[in-house]
């Protein structure tokens, strides 16, 4: 029984050996020169086309911008990728000090916007049910107030805190 297990054993060891012999000699043709086969984004010669490509490639390599995955330059030669550029979930992200702040702002200012228009109808809807109830009509007067005055103060605190690490600490990125 030993025997025969140490046969089986021996016979699938050197069958697995023969096939990584022979399918190392087996002749792979050669990539063109300077041509990749992925770039950074997930676009590969001869597999589909991610649907961030275009987006991705904007973002990791800024000067292909215009061409078409038909023409796809990230492949040739590949590019390096732009190391101040990162493509994530949220879309191009930059780890310069200005860019940084600048796309988080926009961010912010969209989060901060929607939420301060939902404050502005929540409040409008209030004014126009109250039917002539002066605690109600109050109450929807200070939501309206309270959500212009959150709008202004991030306004404001963003350009005050440009300002300062423009014209007061100087930090390089920001500013012209």
């Amino acid at each position: 029984m030993k025997k025969a297990a140490l046969i089986i054993f021996l016979i699938i060891f050197s069958l697995a050996i023969l096939s990584k012999i022979s399918l190392a000699q087996i002749d792979t043709p050669t990539p063109l020169l300077n041509m990749a086969n992925c770039d950074a984004c997930g676009y590969c010669k001869d597999g589909s086309l991610p649907s961030t490509w275009e987006k991705c490639r904007d973002c990791l390599y800024p000067g292909l911008k215009g061409y078409s995955a038909t023409e796809n330059k990230t492949l040739e030669g590949l590019p390096t990728p732009d190391p101040d550029h990162h493509y994530t979930m949220l879309g191009c992200l930059s780890t310069k000090p200005g860019e940084f702040t600048k796309q988080i702002s926009e961010f912010f200012f969209v989060i901060v916007g929607g939420i301060a228009f939902l404050f502005l109808l929540y409040g409008a809807g209030i004014v126009a049910t109250s039917q002539s109830d002066p605690e109600k009509l109050n109450h929807g007067k200070r939501i309206i107030y309270g959500a212009i005055i959150g709008l202004l103060f991030v306004l404001f605190s963003t350009f005050i805190f440009n300002f300062i690490a423009t014209n007061v600490l100087k930090i390089p990125g920001f500013g012209s």
